[in-house]
């Protein structure tokens, strides 16, 4: 198998270089990046606040979002590894799935994914709406499954398709959901020295980012911890809840060997009550608050991750601007968008664009 040419020696950014026995030696260069930052204009504006968006939906067209970061580390790994078939799990409009599928068929690796479905026994019910779509495009591999959780159900499912297909002469690599492991972290630690680099910390005092997996939130966590800039990071969970992930982030920080001098709960505060009726499930607030929110700002938003962390911050911004109390330090508020856009593409929110057809007309001459 030919290695890439875009597979790179990795450089340590320098606010991290004690931890570079710990970082991954290569890197593969997949994402468009630096992504810009850009003033964001919400339904409503709140008195004394000024909102961002680092618009991390922009690092690629189908490889667009977070999630592309996290696989330039980890799909390099792969390559090293001499890997030639990737196997993954989400669920059934999986951003994660859809793109690492898109970026391993780059590649010349074939991928296999497991995906959550409500109706696992009838394959037609999968569509072809959304991530499904681009999956059918790509010639992926799907597995559907029925809802279970990634420890104790989609992991020894992924293991057990790992030797079906070594037992066919392949040579697998399993990735964790989400890439939110400890190969994936350095996408988002790589990602803060950009924001280094784009003067964050100069004119931003906390930065919100969605929590789904933990990979994200932890690489900007730790980041920000080793700079030794004085942002807050806060996370907003469309899952799971706040424990949980904090025990994931710390998992990260004991394998950088940082436990003994920070935790979790110390630089990264997770914020819940905004995953609404669950995961991948919307509620009708949710679907008008992304309609209205796109109508304003010009930013799509998905119904899954995206969407509720925004309208999570929203809400905790104008609580704050009321009370005078809450989350933020200050009043200057970057929202990392990590992507999705694909998710908006599965039919559930048609329904609420009922409305834009009064922008609908036929044109007459005079």
């Amino acid at each position: 198998m030919n290695i890439d040419p875009r597979l790179l020696e990795y450089e340590v950014p320098e606010f991290a270089s004690r931890l570079k026995d710990k970082a991954p030696p290569t890197k593969l260069s997949l994402a468009m990046v630096p992504t810009p930052i850009q003033r964001f204009r919400l339904p409503e504006e709140i008195d004394g606040f000024e909102i961002f968006v680092k618009r991390d939906d922009m690092t690629g067209s189908t490889l667009s979002g977070n999630k592309i970061r996290k696989l330039e580390f980890i799909l390099a790994d792969a390559l090293e590894k001499k890997a030639d078939t990737i196997v993954t799990c989400g669920g059934i409009q999986s951003n994660f799935c859809r793109i690492t599928a898109l970026a391993a068929k780059e590649l010349n690796l074939q991928t296999h994914v497991l995906l959550r479905s409500p109706t696992p026994s009838d394959k037609r019910s999968v569509g072809n709406q959304g991530n499904v779509f681009l999956h059918k495009l790509n010639g992926t591999t799907m597995h559907l499954v029925k809802k279970q959780a990634y420890l104790t159900g989609l992991l020894p499912k992924m293991e057990i398709l790992g030797e079906q297909l070594s037992s066919q002469g392949l040579s697998p690599y399993l990735i964790a959901i989400g890439g939110s492991d400890t190969v994936g972290l350095w996408g988002y630690i790589e990602c803060w020295k950009e924001l280094l680099n784009q003067n964050v910390p100069g004119f931003i005092t906390d930065v919100v980012v969605t929590i789904g997996s933990g990979g994200t939130a932890a690489g900007l966590a730790i980041g920000n911890y080793l700079s030794g800039s004085k942002v807050k990071m806060h996370a907003i969970s469309v899952c799971d809840n706040a424990q949980i992930f904090h025990e994931h982030v710390n998992e990260m920080i004991e394998f950088l060997g940082l436990s003994n001098e920070t935790k979790s709960e110390d630089i990264l505060n997770i914020i819940d009550g905004y995953k609404g009726r669950g995961y991948a499930l919307s509620t009708n607030e949710e679907l008008d608050f992304i309609t209205a929110a796109s109508s304003t700002s010009g930013v799509p938003t998905d119904p899954v991750y995206t969407g509720k962390a925004l309208r999570g911050m929203f809400v905790e911004i104008q609580k704050q601007s009321q009370t005078g109390e809450g989350h933020f330090n200050g009043n200057k508020i970057l929202f990392v968008h990590t992507g999705g856009i694909f998710g908006l593409y599965d039919g559930q929110i048609e329904p609420f664009l009922g409305d834009s057809t009064v922008r609908v007309g036929t044109f007459e001459e005079d």
